[in-house]
């Protein structure tokens, strides 16, 4: 998750791609717009270790656009498969 926020941070459309599972992974990823991410806060996890297949992350992602200020809280969903792990999916709260 933090590598992930890491590469929204500096733009890494490269990284978050290939750490996208196939089967929700956006074609193309467009990070023109993007806000400036700020601050990353992770609230829980469930799961996500090293003898587990799927995790749960619940984070809260502070950002500004202009100025504006805000506050993405997602809870997402990773799955590992061949020994990497994938970003499947998120809902927000």
């Amino acid at each position: 998750m933090r590598s992930r926020y890491s590469a929204f941070v500096v733009r890494d459309a490269d990284y978050l791609l290939a750490t996208w599972h196939p089967s929700t992974r956006p074609d193309p990823l467009d990070l023109t717009d993007d806000p400036q991410w700020r601050r990353l806060e992770i609230l829980a996890t469930e799961a996500g270790g090293p003898f587990d297949a799927t995790g749960v992350v619940e984070f809260s992602a502070r950002y500004r656009s202009g100025p504006e200020r805000g506050e993405l809280h997602e809870v997402s969903r990773f799955v590992r498969e061949g020994g990497r792990w994938f970003y499947l999916d998120g809902t927000y709260r």
